[in-house]
């Protein structure tokens, strides 16, 4: 057994591509050797940017040989199967084998195949790893670059090193040949440096200032970043994000803190914060919680001035970056938001649906109602009104306009610099939320109105005009949207009709999503929506709650197995309830004080047997049970209304054990299905058992 080392050494990779390029290098190479019939053991690939490396471990030296053995057609088969089977294993007839299989003579082909080094595996496996790669975006270059054949890679190929053992695999693609020689750090480090192998090639190149391991890289620049900040009394800003960008873009990191003009401070600190993060990849700083003058730059040079000249000129371009940012910040201000939102009506929301503006009017309106229905409890319809008005109104301005992340958020900051209050700059900041899963949900009055407002237009305008998600394409984040409202009406316990018809689908789909993450199962979500009418998320999640709660439980376990036995037994048995008086009436139960009607309702309550004890107890039971379950559930008591299913468990058990159901008395027969009807109708006053798995 022996270790393999590969290095494809290019120009700079981009560091978001460098996670993917590790995971379809690995399984490239495992695919390769697996066609080969080559074992590997331990796998580890490492990425810099400007190089791939892989060191596989334990690999043999020669591969095992290996027979083949091919079933054909039988001897006495048509001369053109016997050629079609003599194509496809490529063999001659006398080389055929014959067997006798089950009295018939049948050809076989035997190809014995012997091991091979799997050095040369490797030299055949190594070119079409590379020219297989799946790069997200790649390039041709040079001369060979005028062929569409000319091999891609992200960025120009330069050196292959290919090692097993101690041995070179040689190998080409495109005129780039296998070696033994690499580079070191760009600067530090100049020159070729000639490996050994697998077991020496990370400390041969930390020798020569290059970090080959991603995670070695990610936690130096982890550490190093926080005690600048740290020795400088200051608190970094953890930005995990931003730890793997910077170890994609340096093979020798080395954070050095730099401090920008407290001036600049005035400007919001998310501004400052995105700015450096985006444009300069640099962490902040706080101290007392509050953004301080600071940022740490990732150097890829540990200059002999311990840094000094690099935190100057970062600090110059983040300078540069900030007084746009601070521009930006001044120039909008000085244009009202009411003004602002007046250039909505230039932005087209939808072909379909009209502008940005025509969108804010809608959303006005429906935040409004919100609030003056007394949806949203203690809002207030004018404020919830205002604050929708000016909710897009940042999208027009210079600050969203270079950082789009900020939306919402500037409109916040000018709406407070304008002087319009907490409860309107709040609203108009967090409108969007919540955007994800793990995002806050606002709870203000007003900050609710508008941001369910906001999502729920957007359901029933795309709705509306037909524009639903259809399998993974969902352009108009329709889904996100759904679980936003969601969120909002489950948060804050509302207390309305959310949507009916597909909407109202759509909206279940997606509440078993969100669920399922809470543990809660789907298909009990299934047995309360299938009763129909339920569009109040508050109360159906209550039942739901309740009903998880209850079937895992030994009584409701088991009142689930009796309810499916006397469902397939009605289902088998095709049983259709009787009327109750078959008068023509639209209500039958509207003359039972008619004195001629008497007789009629009291015959249809007599038996024409005695019925056995375990029948009449059921029919007690269900006496007592259907009537708590109908008035627990129309006062929300859904605990009790399991409780009330709870008592019907033991005598549907009893039933079963001691009743004979398709007795030869057709009397008999029909009533007790007719009792088993009204036992699944009881149970199905709170949910439909039949969707419920198990």
């Amino acid at each position: 057994m022996t270790d393999f080392l590969l290095e494809l050494r290019s120009e700079e990779i981009p560091a978001r591509m460098q996670a993917g390029a590790r995971a379809d290098l690995e399984k490239l190479f495992r695919k390769e050797m697996k066609d080969a019939g080559v074992s590997v053991g331990g796998i580890t690939v490492y990425s810099t940017p400007r190089r791939l490396a892989l060191i596989a471990k334990d690999l043999p030296v020669q591969t095992e040989a290996v027979r083949e053995e091919t079933k054909g057609p039988a001897t006495s088969a048509p001369e053109q199967a016997l050629e079609g089977f003599l194509r496809k294993t490529g063999l001659s007839k006398d080389q055929l084998e014959v067997r006798d299989i089950k009295g018939k003579d049948t050809y076989f082909a035997v190809v014995e195949k012997p091991g091979r080094a799997v050095k040369d595996v490797l030299a055949e496996a190594i070119p079409a790893i590379i020219r297989a790669f799946p790069w997200p975006k790649s390039q041709r270059w040079g001369a060979a670059s005028l062929s569409p054949e000319s091999l891609r890679w992200v960025r120009p190929l330069s050196g292959i090193v290919s090692i097993l053992g101690d041995d070179l695999v040689e190998c080409a693609v495109e005129g780039i040949t296998s070696g033994r020689v690499t580079k070191g750090h760009r600067f530090h480090a100049s020159g070729e440096i000639t490996l050994s192998g697998a077991d020496t090639y990370v400390e041969t190149l930390r020798a020569a200032y290059v970090l080959v391991d991603h995670a070695e890289r990610q936690d130096l620049i982890r550490s190093k970043a926080a005690e600048a900040a740290s020795a400088a009394g200051l608190t970094l800003v953890e930005d995990e994000g931003l730890v793997i960008e910077n170890a994609g873009l340096t093979e020798w990191p080395v954070p050095l803190l730099g401090r920008f003009d407290e001036d600049f401070l005035e400007v919001p600190p998310e501004t400052i914060q995105l700015t450096a993060r985006v444009n300069q990849k640099y962490f902040v700083c706080e101290k007392d919680g509050k953004l301080a003058d600071a940022f740490v730059c990732t150097a890829n040079i540990a200059a002999v001035d311990g840094g000094e000249g690099i935190v100057a000129g970062n600090r110059k371009v983040l300078a540069a970056r900030l007084s746009d940012a601070r521009f930006f910040w001044e120039q909008d201000r000085k244009t009202p938001l009411s003004k602002q939102a007046e250039k909505l009506g230039r932005i087209t929301f939808h072909e379909k649906l009209g502008t940005v503006a025509d969108k804010v009017e809608r959303v006005a309106k429906l935040a409004e109602w919100l609030a003056a229905e007394g949806i949203v409890p203690d809002c207030d319809p004018a404020l919830a009104r205002k604050a929708a008005e000016l909710c897009k109104a940042d999208l027009v301005t210079e600050m969203v306009g270079e950082f789009p992340e900020l939306q919402g958020l500037m409109g916040g900051y000018y709406a407070r610099a304008e002087g319009l209050g907490d409860e309107i700059a709040d609203a108009i900041r967090d409108h969007y939320k919540p955007v994800g899963a793990g995002d806050d949900v606002p709870t203000a009055p007003v900050s609710v109105a508008v941001a369910l407002a906001d999502k729920l237009d957007t359901l029933r305008s795309f709705f509306a005009i037909d524009e639903k998600p259809t399998g993974s394409k969902d352009p108009f984040a329709l889904r996100r949207a759904a679980l936003g409202v969601i969120r909002l009406i489950t948060d804050n316990k509302l207390r309305f009709g959310v949507a009916e018809g597909d909407l109202l689908d759509f909206f279940a789909d997606r509440l078993k999503v969100q669920q399922k993450e809470a543990g809660v199962r789907h298909d009990l979500i299934d047995a309360v929506f299938a009763l129909g009418g339920e569009d109040d998320l508050v109360r159906l999640l209550a039942r739901v709650h309740a009903l998880q709660a209850f079937v895992q439980t030994d009584d409701g376990a088991n009142l689930l197995a009796g309810y499916k036995r006397a469902n397939n037994i009605l289902k088998k048995e095709g049983f259709v309830a009787n009327e109750v008086a078959r008068t023509g009436d639209e209500d039958p139960m509207e003359n039972v004080d008619d004195p001629d009607m008497t007789e009629v309702y009291a015959q249809r309550g007599r038996l024409s047997y005695t019925p056995e004890p375990a029948e009449q107890a059921l029919m007690d039971a269900l006496a007592a049970a259907a009537p708590k379950a109908v008035a627990c559930v129309e006062a929300e008591d859904f605990a009790g209304a399991m409780a009330a299913l709870a008592s019907l468990r033991a005598p549907i058990d009893a039933f079963f054990n001691d009743v004979t159901v398709n007795d030869s008395d057709p009397a008999k027969r029909t009533e007790r299905l007719g009792l088993l009807d009204r036992f699944r109708a009881a149970v199905h006053k709170v949910a439909d058992f039949s969707r419920i798995e198990g």
